[in-house]
């Protein structure tokens, strides 16, 4: 299977950390020329000089407030300075933000659409019409499973990725004819900053190894999915490999989601 993707540019927004750098990892393997976007400088300086150190594509890491539109497309016209118009897109920014309803201000609501949302509008309106106009391109939306189904208590969240998988289908069917492909990758629990964020939140006095486990055996599969497992399904995804998939919302959860 063809996973190459030597001459390719790649973006990756929450790139520094977590499922971002693991799939920043998969793409410099494969050649890509790959920039990370995050917002904390001395992170994706840190994560470029672990990646760079293994054979690959170029790599570079950029400094960005993905929620601020302003500060998209000054980090934009930059890498396309350092790299050219990217050629891939995944939008992978965000944190599990979950409250009861009446618990959720304006503010919450606000934030949580400018980061997951409208930060995949805008980054896609500034790559499109590269894409297009060569005919081939690739974005990959991270999502999550409560976009397909979601429980009590878990917007804002839930609401602005269901938000993203419509807006992933809208541009699947509105990229078909250039050649440009877009599909939703539905994350379920995977190990990850955001997992690292939860054992600190949760009082308990275990080792974060311990806490994963625990959590990971009320699970399908018994365990928490590893985020090269992401990695390897978000590669396919960018490469030739997948050239006739677009406009679907796969589940990366280990059987978790009650729907398919």
């Amino acid at each position: 299977m063809n996973t190459d993707l030597s001459g390719r540019t790649a973006i990756i927004t929450g790139g520094s950390l977590g499922l971002g750098r693991a799939m920043a990892e998969a793409f410099y393997r494969e050649g890509a020329n790959v920039a990370i976007l995050a917002r904390r400088q001395e992170v994706l300086d840190e994560a470029v000089a672990s990646i760079s150190a293994e054979p690959g594509g170029a790599i570079a890491g950029f400094a960005c407030d993905v929620s601020d539109g302003e500060s998209i497309a000054s980090t934009h016209a930059a890498l396309v300075d350092r790299f050219g118009h990217a050629d891939i897109l995944v939008n992978n920014a965000g944190q599990s933000h979950a409250k009861p309803f009446t618990s959720i201000t304006d503010e919450d609501w606000q934030s949580d659409i400018d980061l997951k949302l409208m930060a995949a509008v805008r980054l896609t309106r500034l790559v499109w019409p590269h894409m297009e106009a060569q005919r081939w391109g690739r974005i990959i939306n991270l999502l999550n499973v409560f976009a397909k189904a979601p429980d009590a208590r878990t917007a804002p969240t839930s609401v602005t990725r269901a938000a993203g998988m419509a807006l992933t289908k809208v541009l699947a069917g509105e990229g078909a004819p250039h050649n440009i492909l877009v599909n939703g990758v539905l994350i379920g629990f995977i190990k990850s900053d955001q997992i690292r964020r939860m054992h600190e939140a949760s009082g308990e006095n275990i080792s974060l190894e311990e806490f994963m486990a625990n959590s990971g055996k009320r699970l399908p599969m018994g365990r928490m999915g590893e985020a090269e497992e992401c990695a390897n399904l978000a590669l396919f995804l960018a490469s030739e490999a997948s050239s006739y998939i677009t406009g679907c919302a796969i589940n990366m959860d280990g059987g978790l989601s009650k729907v398919v």
